[in-house]
């Protein structure tokens, strides 16, 4: 009996939110209804929370949720209430007013469980008729899960004079699950409830249906049955989508680690173990570049990464030639000597960034346009990983037209296809295999830079992506630009589709013996070069 009061009473003071809306008149002088609080009796301040919701003011909604959170104070002697904000300034809850602090003698005005649920209504209604169509959709929403039957008035007015689309189609959900909650609502009406909810088709709905009592009609139960069957179908759906675009991302940041292995090793045939150090400097030249902006020039800090990648080719690009020309070189055509020499500079130059950084991780932040997500259908799409896929595909058309349309791009192919008739032809192999060390070095570095901003920036950064890397390479076909691209993105897919049902190591395992099967049907992965020295 007492739950039944509580609800009536919560229905009519919805109702009377709805009529004051309307005629805001008749809830009385509002400074009346404010220094009720002061009374410090919960009747009164029940009829208060009722008068002030409906009243229409400016203030109401900042004056309700004080008194939710503890920040309503109220003054018995002199009767002023004030609100206290976040940020420690104080108004007078009746005027505005801004006051310098709150009297000694005003406690905070006391609630309870009756009272609290109270608010709950009133600010549900107050939030559903904001000014701001985003906090009338949360507000809309949360009614959806709640799905609290004192707020069907709200609703249905709130419903006709929303129009807003966005908004409308959100009430009109909430009107629908508040109906199929409902205990007097007929059987039609709950019917093309459910339609609506189906449509809506993501978790919110399916928890809405599968909530529901197990006591109802044959011809209902089968209606919502099917339902979820329909939602259930459609989640599969946009599960299989989720993942793809999962996978797109993981195949993207697989591309840009792997794209200047590629063309080391299809050029040099080096097995070069320290290309993860390469992508790890360009990490840590972003955290370099970002440090120095926030404590010179924090107004740069969107820019820090467009500033970052420039210079993170650099420094990688420089080091990889110098590691070419004091190491590399001396260990052509000795492919084990080789492997050895670069894992044992990768120790030396994880070390070195250990001495130099600490073996901590390193923050490097997201700036504004990087962070965040939207929603594409029931698909999350983040932004820090969109522009990685959108950055490795940019790199990825430059360096094909790179290797297209310039003389270094042309003696590089030269060279992979033949290198003893470039050599002939007057093309200095040396300088090539220089210059093609430091760009895939460079690149790697550039792959630091949008790794900063998903992974943690610690000196074992590039370990974590050496032996995908090597991967992605071998399944591609060694030295193919457009093979490493396919072989990224086919291994990201599969890797994110295997982990639901293998997990995540097992996972891995199957895509390694995938690939060994593989490459023992295709020796030269899925684009194998061409070429008479290649071929031979």
């Amino acid at each position: 009996m007492t739950d039944f009061l509580h609800r009536c009473r919560a229905i009519a003071l919805a109702c009377l939110l709805l009529a004051a809306t309307a005629i805001p008149a008749l809830a009385g002088p509002f400074e009346d209804a404010v220094a009720k609080f002061a009374n410090d009796d919960f009747s009164d301040t029940d009829e208060a929370i009722g008068l002030i919701a409906t009243s229409g003011h400016p203030q109401a909604f900042a004056i309700i949720s004080a008194l939710q959170e503890g920040r309503l104070f109220a003054d018995p002697d002199s009767k002023k209430v004030f609100v206290t904000g976040a940020d420690g300034k104080s108004i007078d809850a009746a005027s505005g007013a801004a006051v310098a602090e709150v009297p000694a003698s005003a406690p905070a005005v006391r609630l309870n469980n009756r009272l609290r649920r109270n608010i709950e209504t009133a600010l549900g209604g107050l939030t559903l008729m904001s000014p701001d169509p985003a906090k009338r959709i949360a507000s809309a929403q949360s009614v959806f899960k709640s799905h609290e039957a004192s707020m069907l008035p709200v609703i249905d007015t709130a419903l006709e004079k929303e129009t807003n689309k966005a908004a409308k189609q959100a009430f009109t959900e909430a009107r629908a699950a508040i109906i199929l909650y409902k205990e007097d609502a007929s059987e039609a009406e709950k019917i093309a409830a459910i339609a609506i909810i189906k449509a809506r088709a993501d978790q919110d709905a399916l928890a809405v249906l599968t909530g529901l009592p197990s006591d109802m009609s044959f011809g209902l139960s089968r209606t919502v049955a099917s339902a979820i069957t329909a939602i259930n179908s459609r989640q599969t759906l946009w599960s299989i989508g989720q993942n793809a675009w999962y996978g797109l991302s993981l195949g993207s940041v697989l591309l840009l680690a792997a794209i200047g292995l590629a063309i080391t090793f299809g050029v040099m045939g080096v097995i070069n173990m320290a290309h993860g150090e390469m992508v790890m400097i360009g990490a840590y030249v972003t955290f370099v570049v970002q440090d120095i902006i926030r404590t010179s020039y924090p107004g740069l800090f969107d820019y820090s990464l467009l500033m970052a990648v420039p210079l993170a080719f650099l420094v990688a690009g420089i080091l990889g030639i110098i590691i070419e020309r004091t190491i590399i070189r001396f260990l052509y055509g000795r492919p084990l000597e080789t492997l050895l020499a670069t894992w044992g500079l990768s120790l030396v130059l994880q070390q070195a960034v250990r001495t130099m950084f600490g073996p901590t991780n390193r923050e490097v932040g997201n700036p504004s346009w990087m962070s965040g997500a939207f929603e594409l259908g029931q698909i999350t799409i983040t932004y820090n990983r969109l522009w990685i896929l959108c950055f490795t595909l940019a790199v990825f058309v430059i360096l094909l037209a790179m290797l297209r349309y310039t003389a270094m791009g042309l003696e590089m192919r030269a060279v992979t296809q033949n290198r003893r008739m470039a050599a002939s032809m007057g093309i200095a192999t040396s300088r090539v295999d220089a210059l093609t060390f430091g760009l895939g070095s460079g690149i790697a570095g550039i792959a630091g830079v949008a790794l900063s901003q998903i992974d943690n920036v610690s000196p074992n950064l590039g370990q974590s992506y050496i032996i995908d890397s090597f991967m992605v390479v071998v399944f591609g076909g060694v030295g193919n630009l457009w093979g490493t691209l396919v072989g990224a993105l086919s291994l990201g897919i599969a890797n994110k589709f295997l982990e639901p049902v293998a997990g995540a190591v097992l996972g891995k395992i199957a895509i390694l013996v995938l690939i060994i099967l593989f490459i023992q049907k295709r020796p030269r992965g899925l684009f194998a070069l061409k070429g008479r020295a290649i071929e031979a």
